[in-house]
């Protein structure tokens, strides 16, 4: 349930060890491959990790497989909110099994859930002979350590890496681990030599590039899980619902008012970087045999929800295409702009989850230029009050330079589509 990855070969790390006393008290080192550290790690810890399968009741055939990890002596385990997520759409066709190669299949059931982390805490009635202690950990740059998982389902495996810190254009913390995290290892721990849990595997980019949600996100998930008089709620999906709409409050909060920042494009003023978590890029077209220039300038978020398979939310982009000529007429540059400025850019969503596309079309002017604009916005069916919505903007006015610009939200209410579109309107602009 991971996203699917390559996996590179590794070059094998070194760990320094003591040899001995040299003549004079000087300590010689040498290094060893870190394969004589990752069996004692391997050893020590593997029973402690666990293989997690959702299950189609009705063939008894699995349909995800991740991993997972106990974090209590009465069997609670940690996973990640994707690797169960079909079982939250839709319980009645299916079940989570706890899977064991020497023993029989347990259940599991979910006790809490955290969707902007993509964590959830689940029950067994297994009692594990040991388990991991979630405890605040301080890291340094380039440690080694040791991911635990089931990569495509091959049973269990360990993945040596280092970490690298946090991302720096998230919302919420994300680690840089540099290991070949693989699909079928979500959910699983990523530890240091003496076991202490530094995050949960949750995705990659590969290239030895993966992601971890760090320890203190599923430390503070199982404390409020395993509290006294807790109960899970009688709706995971209403809460989830609840979990989406309190993060796209957050993030969204104060996004293109009067402080954003701003791009030059050709003659025109447009808004970049949204926030500090968003990250930006630039191209341009130019080939001799076309009668004009395009230049992009985009910018997005890294942070995303995962919903389901077919369904993601939280995401935020914005897009400008300056288009420029210096030989069309302005009938065929009037023509080409229309074409740029209709192309579908809503994207796909699978019917299960949100209604179709519904839009409109008009003309506004804010203080400086006229603009035609489109709205479309479609409803998300299993969480009230949610929806994503695209704005795409025309400027007006000019017979051979023309700017489209695009604004895509997921996930958000009508209040803030309806806010932002207009903070958006207003920040284009005539230099």
């Amino acid at each position: 349930m991971v996203h699917k990855a390559t996996a590179p070969r590794r070059r094998a790390a070194a760990v320094l060890v003591t040899l001995a006393v040299l003549p004079g008290g000087a300590v010689a080192q040498v290094q060893v491959p870190s394969s004589t550290v990752t069996p004692g790690v391997f050893e020590r810890y593997a029973d402690q990790v666990v293989k997690i399968e959702v299950v189609e009741t009705s063939s008894s055939a699995k349909v995800s497989v991740g991993t997972g990890f106990f974090v209590t002596d009465d069997g609670a385990v940690v996973t990640n909110y994707h690797v169960i997520s079909d079982f939250i759409h839709d319980p009645d066709r299916h079940r989570i099994e706890l899977v064991d190669p020497t023993g029989p299949r347990t259940p599991l059931e979910v006790r809490a859930v955290d969707v902007v982390h993509d964590l959830a805490v689940l029950a067994s009635r297994l009692k594990p002979a040991a388990h991991f202690d979630l405890a605040p950990i301080s890291v340094a740059q380039g440690e080694r350590l040791y991911s635990l998982g089931h990569p495509n389902d091959l049973g269990l495996s360990i993945v040596e890496g280092t970490y690298n810190g946090h991302l720096q254009h998230t919302l919420y913390p994300k680690i840089h681990f540099t290991g070949s995290i693989n699909p079928g290892m979500s959910g699983g721990p990523t530890i240091s030599e003496d076991g202490r849990v530094i995050g949960v595997n949750v995705a990659t980019s590969g290239n030895q590039v993966s992601f971890l949600v760090p320890v203190d996100r599923a430390a503070a998930l199982v404390r409020a899980a395993t509290a006294p008089g807790y109960e899970p709620p009688d709706s995971t999906l209403e809460l989830i619902g609840r979990q989406i709409m309190a993060y796209q409050a957050e993030y969204l909060d104060g996004m293109f008012d009067d402080s954003v920042r701003t791009v030059e494009l050709g003659p025109f003023r447009a808004v970049t970087q949204p926030a500090p978590f968003f990250r930006c890029w630039g191209d341009s077209y130019r080939e001799p045999e076309l009668p004009y220039e395009s230049v992009t300038h985009s910018c997005s978020t890294d942070d995303w929800l995962y919903i389901a398979s077919d369904q993601w939310s939280g995401m935020v982009t914005v897009t400008h295409q300056l288009l420029t000529t210096e030989s069309l007429s302005a009938l065929r540059f009037h023509s080409l702009y229309s074409d740029v400025f209709g192309e579908d850019n809503t994207p796909y969503g699978a019917e299960e989850h949100v209604t179709r596309w519904t839009c409109g079309t008009r003309t506004v002017r804010n203080e400086t230029s006229p603009l035609r604009a489109v709205l479309c916005v479609r409803r998300y069916r299993k969480f009230e009050g949610l929806y994503d919505a695209v704005l795409k903007v025309a400027v007006l006015g000019k017979r051979d330079t023309g700017l489209v610009s695009t604004l895509s939200l997921s996930g958000v209410s009508r209040e803030n589509i309806d806010l932002l579109s207009r903070r958006y309107l207003e920040r284009i602009a005539w230099r």
